[in-house]
């Protein structure tokens, strides 16, 4: 009786300190499990953030440059219209017309970078393409833009920082650069696309200048957030280049 009534304290015990063990490795598992999540919630937030305030920066190069074109093109372009018709002939007419379409033309091609719409669902080769289009017709620099390999769409917000990291580049490369060529290719494969940007401008030391007000930090930090990899080099004299690849089949840091 006395060994029977041992054998069932043992045995009690022993179920008491496992269930004991199970409760607190159940309770730590749930706190990982919350803090997990809790940290899934702040990158989340985080990388709404971040794609908030791209949206508006890219709104915001848009808007200057819409400033750009309404007083370097469009406002000459009328101007010389005002200065012709103050002239006007039957000789002159077709210049007239020429000027006046080519002011339409201009008018209708701003129209799209106004359009809201095109900004909150933007398409990244649609925009590239105009960024490009609109550097050329404004003789800002020569631009190109190759595209190699069958096109594959990326996701919206991966559009929205990839375009916003370019758009960066090109600012600097018109603004400070002094560059006379820009080279834009984007290349396809199965699994990534690689985008790389090149001009021919004065170069400069890494480390020591900032693009534009965002470091090459910066500018990794952004690219990381869509799961890509940003790397920028520059040679004094011999101009700079960045290179961005974004993995179609690599796990988004958010979903």
């Amino acid at each position: 009786m006395q060994q029977e009534r041992e054998i069932l304290i043992i045995t009690t015990l022993i179920i008491i300190v496992i269930v004991g063990f199970l409760v607190i490795l159940f309770t730590v598992f749930q706190r990982r499990k919350n803090k997990l999540l809790e940290e899934r919630d702040i990158a989340k937030k985080y990388f709404e953030t971040a794609i908030t305030e791209t949206q508006i920066e890219i709104r915001e190069e848009t808007l200057r440059g819409i400033s750009w074109e309404l007083h370097d093109n469009i406002g000459q372009l009328l101007t010389l219209a005002k200065i012709q018709l103050q002239y006007a002939s039957p000789g002159n007419i077709d210049d007239i017309k020429e000027t006046i379409t080519k002011s339409l033309v201009e008018i209708r091609a701003l129209s799209k970078s106004i359009n809201p719409e095109f900004i909150n669902s933007i398409n990244f080769t649609v925009a590239l393409q105009l960024e490009i289009d609109r550097f050329n017709r404004l003789n800002y620099i020569t631009a190109s833009l190759t595209i190699i390999g069958e096109k594959i769409d990326l996701d919206q917000k991966s559009g929205i920082i990839i375009f916003r990291i370019l758009q960066e580049f090109f600012s600097n490369t018109i603004k400070h650069a002094k560059a006379t060529n820009l080279d834009v290719t984007i290349k396809y494969s199965e699994n990534e696309v690689e985008i790389t940007a090149k001009d021919d401008g004065v170069g400069f030391i890494l480390g020591e200048v900032k693009i534009n007000g965002i470091g090459l930090g910066n500018i990794k930090n952004r690219a990381k957030l869509i799961g890509a990899k940003a790397n920028l080099t520059s040679i004094p004299t011999k101009g700079t280049t960045l290179v961005i690849n974004y993995f179609f089949n690599t796990e988004e840091l958010i979903n």
